[in-house]
């Protein structure tokens, strides 16, 4: 099949576009949020092909795969083709509700043509998505291999705008947290982060990345630390235990599922997290024990075979 879906998240559509369809990705003259077009620092098969929006009214699609509000509107501008009426399309919702954690409408609830795909349970759950028909599939992660050494006696985090998204990831945490481990904070727009905690350089390094360098680096720490109060499961954590790492996180969304007994400690009790993270960095057998757990738990639920075959059942669903 021919699949509009635009460039939004880069580490899901990695995953997304390994399957056997034909992948049309907008691209615009500034390759701005509505026209990324390939990713640059993720691996893409050939499959994924850039179509300008004057291109794109003229190519066979298939099914449309949304992921803002907006789409909807710029898929009709574009194509010429209304999503969910002239052509099959499905929304995935990749966050959790983010004013209100139980009573937000979600922006498909008023209609039933096409269906909200979550990418968590409780992302569904929370969500009021009214009368559109629901669905989740759940992350798959392209398996960057068992790279994790834990050579450094340090603790990772990884989260894009820490400084302004503050609470919400829990960046209010970091400082109590550098007193058990110093940090390695990976992520987009981290300049600053240290001196705007009040921590020394040392406590908190901060570094931008491309995947194939994050996940190496990443792995050279002893412990993973996800203090995130409120987002949808993150795909850093999952990636953590991919690579073999031991976790450290706060009880919250989808944690609890995604990492069961022996492959990390989950809590909402800082306390019960800074003791963990300095056991992990005190015993380098324990931490190396506890991410195989992880990586053989994240292996089992959240392979990217299951993904794409989870994917190509609703795909043939909403097509046929």
């Amino acid at each position: 099949m021919n699949i509009l879906v635009w460039h939004v998240h880069g580490s899901w559509l990695t995953a997304f576009v390994r399957g056997p369809h034909t992948y049309l990705v907008p691209v615009t003259d500034d390759r701005g949020p509505d026209g990324l077009g390939r990713a640059v620092t993720w691996d893409w098969p050939q499959s994924v092909r850039e179509r300008t929006p004057r291109e794109l009214w003229d190519c066979d699609i298939d099914l449309m795969v949304l992921q803002r509000p907006h789409e909807l509107d710029l898929a009709l501008r574009w194509t010429g083709r209304r999503p969910g009426v002239d052509v099959p399309a499905v929304y995935v919702e990749h966050n959790s509700p983010d004013e209100s954690p139980e009573r937000q409408l979600h922006p498909l609830a008023g209609q039933s043509a096409i269906p909200v795909v979550h990418v968590t349970h409780f992302n569904r759950l929370m969500w009021d998505s009214g009368q559109a028909p629901t669905e989740v599939v759940e992350h798959g992660i392209v398996d960057p291999g068992a790279l994790y050494t834990g050579t450094e006696r340090r603790a990772a985090v990884v989260v894009n705008e820490p400084v302004r998204r503050g609470r919400t990831t829990g960046t209010d945490l970091l400082p109590r947290f550098a007193r058990s481990a110093p940090l390695d904070v990976f992520g987009m727009r981290t300049d600053g982060l240290a001196e705007h905690l009040g921590l020394p350089p040392e406590r908190c390094r901060t570094r931008d990345l491309p995947q194939h360098e994050l996940h190496r680096e990443m792995a050279r720490c002893r412990v993973y630390l996800h203090p995130v109060r409120w987002t949808s499961l993150g795909l850093s954590l999952l990636e953590a235990m991919f690579l073999g790492m031991p976790v450290a996180a706060l009880d919250t969304t989808e944690a609890r599922e995604a990492i069961p007994e022996g492959a990390g400690v989950v809590s909402n009790r800082l306390d019960v997290l800074e003791d963990a993270v300095r056991a992990f960095l005190a015993d380098p057998g324990l931490a190396r024990r506890t991410g195989a757990a992880a990586r053989a738990a994240a292996q089992g639920r959240y392979g990217e075979r299951r993904f794409l075959d989870d994917w190509e059942r609703l795909i043939k669903e909403v097509t046929r």
